[in-house]
């Protein structure tokens, strides 16, 4: 029985894993084996945890550790990264995420109805963009794009998706682009 407490000692972890996470007031968590549901303000999230990690929930805060008693790296890291996406978790279902877009370009434009996102991206056909459940996308000007949800991953991805239609050119910047995005122009040939 010694020696077993012994080893459980020599175990460690990783440096984010060891973190606690604070959950704020209003926020109900539900652990239920490897699955953990979070409900806040803004909206619920669920997390299916890695079996190699074992999640507690001690007061206000809620605790990371490894299952299995072993020193190997990858223990460590899915501890740190199921710790991550649970972090993440409690800022979606607080805070929400969101995400900016620039439409540069002459004649670039979007306008958002209901559950589709209509651009004007110099096609020769107007682009229709299906927005998935979860997410909600405003149009504040007809140039600007923002995307709003709960879970941090899906809020990038849906961007990403709206980027990829038309991505910024490198010789005049035109195109769908992050807000925070810096785009380097290129030179244009001489003649």
């Amino acid at each position: 029985m010694a020696s077993l407490a012994k080893e459980q000692k020599k175990i460690r972890t990783s440096r984010v894993g060891k973190k606690p996470i604070v959950i704020p007031s209003g926020v109900d968590v539900a652990i239920d084996g490897q699955r953990v549901a979070l409900k806040g303000k803004k909206g619920a999230a669920e997390l299916r945890v890695h079996p190699w990690v074992a999640i507690r929930q001690e007061g206000g805060e809620l605790k990371v550790s490894p299952c299995v008693t072993s020193n190997e790296a990858k223990y460590r890291a899915m501890t740190g990264t199921m710790r991550a996406l649970l972090n993440n978790m409690v800022i979606g279902v607080t805070q929400g995420f969101e995400r900016k877009l620039q439409l540069v370009g002459v004649g670039y434009k979007a306008q958002a109805q209901g559950k589709l996102l209509n651009l004007t991206l110099g096609f020769s056909h107007p682009v229709e963009f299906k927005v998935p459940d979860g997410i909600t996308i405003e149009t504040p000007s007809q140039t600007e794009i923002i995307v709003r949800g709960v879970d941090k991953q899906q809020v990038g991805e849906v961007a990403a998706q709206i980027r990829a239609y038309r991505p910024p050119e490198p010789y005049k910047g035109k195109g769908v682009r992050y807000a925070d995005e810096i785009i380097i122009l290129k030179e244009a040939k001489k003649k």
